[in-house]
C-alpha cells in the first residue's frame, strides 16, 4: 500500500462499522464509523469533481481541529488533489500568502471568523473557484457567489457518487505514490513560510516506520488539539490513524483539552514541549496548596521514583526494596496523579517540534508516564528519530526510525536521507536545491551521535551565539533549564558578539501569580508582576540555579522580565510556540542593549 486511498480504502474494508472518530456535540460524545468516514470523504471528493476539481489542484483547509477538517483532507488526496492546510491562527493576510502560494482552487473554512478573513483578500486571490463554510453560526443569511456550505457540497457529491458510481474508484485509481499529497507551510521562524511538498509515497513509508520504533495498536486512542496544518498532529490524526485504525477524538476547543483529556484517556499522548511544561506546572500548583503531610508524601514519593528512574536509564537493576517502595508511592499517589490529569491509560506519550528540558521528561517517567522524546522536520515527513519504550535514553531524541540514515555534516550540521525527505519547497528552487543535496536533507540542526546511535540536538546552526571572546554557545541548552523552573514561560538568551550572556525571560503567570498570592504580593496585571522587585528576586534565584549548572562563559550575567506575554498573533512564536529568536531581538532591541549598557 503506497497511495493514501490504498490504505484508507483498505482499513475501512478491515474496520467498517467500528469507531473511527469522535467529536462532542451538545455536551455528549458522537461517532463516526470507517464506513461514515470513507462516506463523507467520498462526497467531499464527489463534490469538489463536480465543481470542476481535477487531479493536481490544491484544496486549502483553515480551522480547528475537527471531523470536517479531516473529511476534506482524506477525500482531497484520495482524489489525487493536493491538502493545503492553512493554521487557523493565521490573520488575513497570512491566509491570503498561503492560499495564493499554492494556487489553491477550493477553500474551505470553519466559521464567520474564517470567512472573515478571506473576504479580506478575496478580491485579490484569482486561483479561487469556490469557498465553502462548515460552521454556519451567524451566517445563515450570508451571501456571496463564490460560496457554498459544506452540507451543500456532501449533498452535490451524495448525487454525483448516485450519477457517477464509479467515480471515486477511478479518481483513487489514478493516484500515484510520487504524486503530490500534502503542501504543508512550515511556520516561518524566519521571513515568509515556505510550502514543503510531501508525496504519497513519503505518507505511506511514515505510516509504516513509526510503527517499527514504538507500535500502534487498533485498540489504542488519541486526542487531536495541535494544529492539523502541522506535520506532528497530521501524523496522528491522519497518516498513523488510517494505516492503524485506532480511535481519534477531537476536543472540542483549545479551553478544554484539560476536560476532555480526562474523559478520553488516550493510550497514546503527545504534545508539543510548552504543553508538557506547563502540566508539569498544573502539578506544582496543585501541590503547593496540599497540606503539610501531602506534600511531604509527594516530595518521598518523587524521590523513590527518580532513583528508580535514573537506574533504569542507566540499564542497572532495580533493587527490590527499591522496586516495592515504587509500587506503594505509585498506588498511593501517582496513579490518582495521573487519573487527574487523564494519563492513567497512557501507556506510550511522545514530545516533538522543539527541544524540551530534561527535567521535564524525568518527571514524567519518574510518575509513570513514559514520555519519549522524538526529532524530524516536515521536510523529512515528520519524523527522524525517537527514543523507544524501554530503551530510552533521556537528553537524546532516540534512534533513527527504519530505513533513515544519519550524519553528521559540516559544522556538526545533522543531515539525513530516507523515503521521507520530500520532494522539495513548492515555487521555491532554490531553497529546495539548499535542503536537498545529493539526496541528503540538511537539517539546519546542530548535533552529535552517541555509542549506542541515538541522536543529540545541540541547537540550530543560524542560532549559534558566538561570543566576543571568540566561545560558540547553543543558547537552546541554556534555555530548556531556564524553562524548566516553574516560574518560566519562555527564555530567549542573548549574547552574539557580546561580552556577555543576557536573556529576556517571561513569566509562568500562573505559577508566579500563585507565588505572588502566597507571599502577599499587592498585583492587578501582569505587567505589575513583571516590574515587581520580589518577583525579580524570584527569577534571580532561578537563573543562580542554572548558573551553577552551567559554564563560566554559559552564565546569566543579566537579565530583563518582558512586562506581558509573547503572542502569535503578534509575530512572538510559531503556532507550534516556538519563540521567533530574530523577530524578538530586532522588536526588543533596545531592551536588550540596555542590558549591556554600564
Amino acid at each position: 500500500m503506497n497511495t493514501v486511498p490504498e490504505i484508507f480504502t483498505a482499513t475501512v474494508s478491515k474496520y467498517g462499522d467500528r469507531v473511527a472518530l469522535r467529536f462532542k456535540q451538545y455536551g455528549t460524545w458522537r461517532d463516526v464509523s470507517w464506513n461514515e468516514y470513507l462516506e463523507r470523504a467520498t462526497s467531499v471528493a464527489c463534490g469538489l469533481y463536480a465543481l470542476g476539481f481535477r487531479k493536481g489542484d490544491r484544496v486549502a483547509i483553515i480551522g480547528d481541529n475537527c471531523p470536517e477538517w479531516v473529511y476534506v483532507d482524506l477525500g482531497t488526496m484520495c482524489a489525487g488533489g493536493v491538502s493545503v492546510g492553512v493554521y487557523a491562527t493565521n490573520s488575513w493576510d497570512q491566509c491570503e500568502f498561503v492560499v495564493n502560494h499554492a494556487e489553491a482552487k477550493f477553500y474551505f473554512m470553519e466559521n464567520e471568523e474564517q470567512l472573515d478573513k478571506w473576504l479580506q483578500f478575496r478580491e485579490n486571490a484569482p486561483t479561487l473557484a469556490t469557498v465553502f463554510v462548515w460552521d454556519l453560526k451567524g451566517l445563515r443569511d450570508f451571501r456571496d457567489p463564490l460560496l457554498m456550505t459544506f452540507d451543500e457540497l456532501v449533498e452535490l457529491g451524495k448525487k454525483t457518487a448516485e450519477e457517477q458510481p464509479d467515480l471515486m474508484n477511478a479518481l483513487m485509481a489514478a493516484v500515484r505514490p510520487d504524486d503530490d499529497a500534502l503542501f504543508i507551510y512550515t511556520s516561518g521562524t524566519t521571513g515568509r513560510p515556505k510550502g514543503a511538498v510531501l508525496t504519497h509515497a513519503n505518507i505511506a513509508w511514515i505510516a509504516n516506520a513509526i510503527q517499527m520504533a514504538n507500535p500502534l495498536y487498533d485498540t489504542d486512542e488519541v486526542l487531536s488539539y495541535l494544529p492539523l496544518c502541522h506535520v506532528f498532529e497530521r501524523i496522528f490524526t491522519v497518516f498513523a490513524h488510517v494505516r492503524y485504525g485506532y480511535i481519534v477524538n477531537f476536543i472540542e476547543n483549545l479551553d478544554t483539552i484539560t476536560d476532555n483529556m480526562r474523559e478520553i484517556s488516550p493510550t497514546v499522548g503527545y504534545a508539543v514541549p510548552r504543553i508538557w511544561e506547563k502540566y508539569l506546572s498544573m502539578v506544582i500548583i496543585k501541590m503547593s496548596d496540599a497540606t503539610w503531610l501531602k506534600k511531604h508524601i509527594f516530595k518521598a514519593a518523587l524521590d523513590v521514583a527518580n532513583r528508580r528512574a535514573q537506574l533504569m536509564q542507566d540499564g542497572n537493576p532495580v533493587p527490590l526494596a527499591l522496586a516495592l517502595l515504587y509500587r506503594i508511592a505509585y498506588i498511593a499517589v501517582f496513579r490518582k496523579l495521573k487519573e487527574r490529569l487523564g494519563f492513567d491509560r497512557m501507556r506510550l506519550a511522545y514530545s516533538g517540534a522543539a527541544p524540551i528540558s530534561t527535567g521535564v521528561i524525568t518527571f514524567f517517567n519518574a510518575i509513570g508516564v513514559p514520555l519519549l522524546e522524538g526529532y524530524g522536520q516536515t521536510e523529512g515527513t515528520g519524523v527522524t528519530t525517537v527514543n523507544r519504550l524501554g530503551s530510552s535514553r533521556i537528553g537524546t531524541v532516540g534512534r533513527p526510525i527504519d530505513g533513515v540514515e544519519v550524519r553528521i555534516g559540516e559544522d556538526d550540521e545533522i543531515i539525513v536521507k530516507s523515503p521521507g525527505v520530500f520532494k522539495g519547497y513548492y515555487r521555491d528552487e532554490e531553497s529546495t536545491r539548499q535542503s536537498i543535496i545529493d539526496g541528503w536533507l540538511h537539517t539546519g540542526d546542530v548535533g552529535a551521535i552517541d555509542h549506542e546511535g541515538n541522536v543529540i540536538i545541540t541547537g540550530r546552526i543560524k542560532d549559534i551565539i558566538i561570543t566576543d571572546g571568540g566561545k560558540n554557545i547553543t543558547p537552546q541548552f541554556i534555555e530548556g533549564k531556564l524553562v524548566f523552573s516553574p516560574y518560566v514561560n519562555d527564555a530567549i538568551v542573548i549574547g552574539d558578539k557580546r561580552k556577555y550572556l543576557t536573556a529576556i525571560i517571561v513569566l509562568d503567570e500562573d505559577n508566579v501569580v500563585k507565588y505572588a498570592q502566597d507571599h502577599k504580593i499587592q498585583f492587578s496585571t501582569y505587567r505589575d508582576l513583571a516590574q515587581n522587585l520580589e518577583i525579580e528576586k524570584l527569577i534571580q534565584k532561578e537563573v543562580d540555579a542554572v548558573n551553577e549548572a552551567v559554564s563560566r562563559v554559559e552564565q546569566i550575567k543579566r537579565f530583563t522580565i518582558l512586562p506581558h506575554k509573547l503572542y502569535q498573533e503578534e509575530g512572538d512564536v510559531t503556532p507550534t510556540m516556538k519563540v521567533k529568536r530574530r523577530y524578538i531581538q530586532e522588536k526588543y532591541a533596545d531592551l536588550i542593549d540596555g542590558m549591556y549598557r554600564g
